[in-house]
């Protein structure tokens, strides 16, 4: 019955949803699901389900409705007012990850930036996956840095936490060996292509990129690289899917040595850049394809 609800809303992962929305509900996992499917169910979880159907057939995401998303194989709180974790953004922590292997073992432990933090997705994942990793995040919202924290503790990740706008806040605390960004960079003439779960519920700044202005966070990070990045430092920007060609002209004009990497669509979805050749990047473009 909740298949079949949440089908003739529109959506097309319906049976995945209503498992999902169903599972939480009743306070278990989708596995758990199945394996009790003969479990009296209280009246009490009816109305909880049906209230988390009724939401998802008006487009709320399920993320909001259930309070997580998974990132990097481990679960994230995200709320209402906070960006939710894409699949796309885990190529980052990839290249982050590659990049921290090709290190020289004495290079002691790497000081890590995630700028515009969001849910903390990146700083935490990044803080867990490399090794000694000295990991700092900043965020203009009070709120976000809020979720952040509560995933920090939640899975047991280090992260220095700076609320502040823009670059700012961050320069004076550098420089970093790598610094990583999923900024705002959807334009608002593309608003009409985005799918009513993330038009209509995530919040607006995280999302769209200054009216106008679509490279204003790539821009500014590029910019700023020689005195944010420590000696054979990384960028690591997620850009929108047609920004790949001005974002490395950018680069190019900043005297930077940059290369785009694809996500699992093709998009060339990731900036890296760098003031120096570094064997690490010189492979990324190798395997991507993408020299420039």
């Amino acid at each position: 019955m909740a298949r079949s609800f949440l089908g003739r809303k529109g959506l097309d992962e319906a049976r995945l949803e209503a498992e999902l929305l169903v599972a939480h509900a009743l306070g278990m996992d989708r596995l758990r699901l199945f394996l009790e499917l003969d479990r009296p169910v209280s009246g009490s979880e009816i109305d909880a389900a049906r209230d988390a159907l009724v939401r998802r057939g008006r487009r709320e995401p399920v993320a909001y409705i259930t309070g997580k998303r998974e990132f990097y194989g481990r679960d994230f709180a995200v709320r209402p007012g906070v960006l939710i974790p894409r699949p796309e953004t885990e190529l980052i922590v990839d290249h982050a990850r590659e990049w921290a292997r090709a290190r020289p073992a004495d290079a002691g432990a790497p000081r890590v930036l995630d700028f515009g933090t969001g849910s903390g997705c990146l700083a935490v994942t990044l803080a867990l996956e490399i090794e000694g990793a000295l990991v700092s995040a900043s965020d203009v919202s009070a709120d976000a840095l809020h979720v952040a924290t509560e995933n920090a503790q939640g899975l047991g990740a280090e992260v220095t936490w700076i609320e502040g706008d823009g670059l700012g806040p961050v320069l004076e605390r550098g420089p970093f060996d790598l610094v990583v960004s999923n900024p705002p960079y959807v334009e608002r003439g593309e608003a009409s292509e985005l799918a009513p779960e993330v038009r209509e519920y995530e919040p607006e700044g995280a999302l769209f990129a200054p009216e106008g202005d679509p490279d204003r966070w790539a821009r500014e990070l590029l910019d700023a690289a020689r005195h944010l990045l420590a000696p054979d430092g990384l960028l690591l920007v997620e850009l929108g899917h047609r920004q790949a060609p001005r974002a490395l002209e950018l680069a190019r004009s900043r005297g930077l040595i940059a290369c785009t990497h694809p996500d699992l669509a093709g998009i060339e979805r990731v900036l890296a850049a760098r003031g120096e050749t570094h064997d690490a990047l010189e492979a990324g473009r190798i395997r991507s394809g993408k020299a420039r």
